[in-house]
């Protein structure tokens, strides 16, 4: 994918805005035993001297599971967002934005962990992301 210029990308997609930052709290949105995951990193970015990475709608993030069934919390796991609230900017001219923040837990090869996500996923994570698409009720 080419660099970011102004929002756009210069692929010329609009790339969604980064609204979660290091440390945010995401619900887990497919059923490994994980409720709650928080952000320790963002996979693949690159930041300035203290500031923080923040992470967008189909980002990969390394995150702490901080609630769930006993065997899963505490675990570092990587997960993929799916959902943010904050709205942003799709190439046809649409803003969207959704409930909540939410995230889907994945192995390190790109594989969900989970069998099903609940609620929505958002177009840009099913695009970047074929298999979470797929084990998916509905893409928006």
């Amino acid at each position: 994918m080419g660099k970011r210029a102004g929002g756009v990308m210069a692929t010329g997609l609009a790339a969604p805005v980064r609204a979660l930052p290091i440390g945010a709290r995401l619900s887990c949105a497919d059923n490994t035993g994980a409720k709650e995951i928080q952000i320790i990193s963002v996979v693949g970015l690159k930041g300035k001297r203290r500031r923080l990475l923040s992470a967008g709608v189909g980002d990969q993030v390394v995150a702490s599971v901080k609630k769930g069934t006993p065997e899963f919390r505490k675990q570092i796991v990587r997960a993929v967002v799916i959902r943010q609230k904050k709205p942003y900017l799709r190439s046809d001219g649409i803003r969207i934005k959704f409930e909540d923040n939410a995230a889907a837990i994945i192995t390190p090869d790109g594989s969900p962990k989970g069998s099903e996500i609940r609620g929505p996923i958002a177009k840009e994570a099913a695009e970047r992301w074929p298999k979470l698409a797929g084990i998916a009720t509905m893409v928006v």
